[in-house]
């Protein structure tokens, strides 16, 4: 799939309102205040220069530490009207955002590599509309993405470990968040998980660039609410790299653990029924990655 020329026009008339960077500050500057002839400039390089995948990941993500946090600031248009939200956002980000948009400029060469990357990544075979639309981790983006990332939460919680059970409406959460009609059937499936407290101990087995699922709760019901990315420190630390409010973080998972607890006391404190940490589903990144074809895209 090639980006439609029309979205690729408009694309280069915003550019051109930015001077291009020069060539020694792409490393350096920010990749949210880059322009998409700058990112078409860095993803080159960083090929280039980073030939581990991996590696390629971690610089990446925290070349966007910093950039500021919006939820749901992603749509479908030009290719569907339900809203006017673009297919990529350079300026913000919010977690799975954040996650898509690393994955795809550490697997890209170009803007337009990435640009389509970053579509098969987020739908399902890579098909733009809002019904294909990754929504749900668990059912939607971890299995969509099995070309991708593998869930190995099983296997390091071992035999015994929990689990929780997922109930998935596609048709009522397209039908109430985004007025669109489709008859896809409800889905249950029972989805293992790694506990808060067995985190720690089964860290040091994740690598650089794998994926964090997190795991929360709220009356009584499981569900993945957060995602980042595994990079590893100087000291051989395993770190997590995610973008929450106000702004994309590098940061200990014991500084994660205090900042969420931190919001579930307020949140006592306020009476209000906010979610609680449960725990986490990891995912390990595939090597080599083989990227699937996507399937016929339909045009606006």
């Amino acid at each position: 799939m090639r980006l439609p020329s029309l979205l690729m026009l408009f694309v280069l008339l915003c550019a051109c309102s930015r001077s291009p960077l020069a060539a020694d500050a792409l490393l350096t500057t920010p990749i949210y205040q880059m322009a998409p002839p700058d990112v078409n400039r860095y993803l080159a390089l960083m090929q280039a220069s980073q030939p581990d995948l991996r590696k390629r990941i971690a610089a990446i993500g925290r070349q966007n530490i910093g950039q500021p946090y919006m939820l749901n600031l992603l749509g479908e248009y030009p290719y569907q009207l339900h809203d006017s939200l673009p297919l990529f956002n350079l300026e913000k980000s919010d977690c799975v955002v954040f996650a898509e948009h690393t994955y795809a400029m550490a697997l890209s060469r170009s803007w337009e590599e990435f640009f389509w990357m970053l579509q098969r990544i987020r739908y399902k075979d890579g098909v733009i509309g809002v019904a294909t639309r990754n929504h749900y981790t668990e059912r939607d983006w971890n299995i969509n993405n099995n070309w991708l990332v593998t869930d190995v939460s099983a296997a390091l919680a071992g035999p015994g470990g929990p689990s929780y059970l997922l109930s998935v409406d596609r048709a009522h959460f397209l039908k109430t968040r985004h007025h669109t009609d489709s008859a896809i059937a409800v889905e249950e499936s029972r989805e293992p998980y790694i506990g808060r407290e067995q985190l720690a101990q089964l860290l040091p087995q994740m690598q650089e660039g794998d994926l964090v699922n997190v795991v929360s709760t709220r009356d009584g019901k499981f569900y993945v609410s957060h995602v980042g990315l595994i990079v590893i420190g100087p000291n051989g630390q395993r770190n997590f790299l995610n973008s929450a409010e106000p702004q994309v973080r590098e940061e200990s998972f014991d500084a994660f653990f205090a900042r969420t607890a931190e919001r579930e006391e307020r949140n006592a404190r306020e009476g209000r029924n906010g979610q609680k940490l449960a725990g986490f589903k990891l995912l390990r990144l595939k090597e080599p990655v083989l990227v699937p074809p996507a399937a016929p895209q339909p045009r606006p």
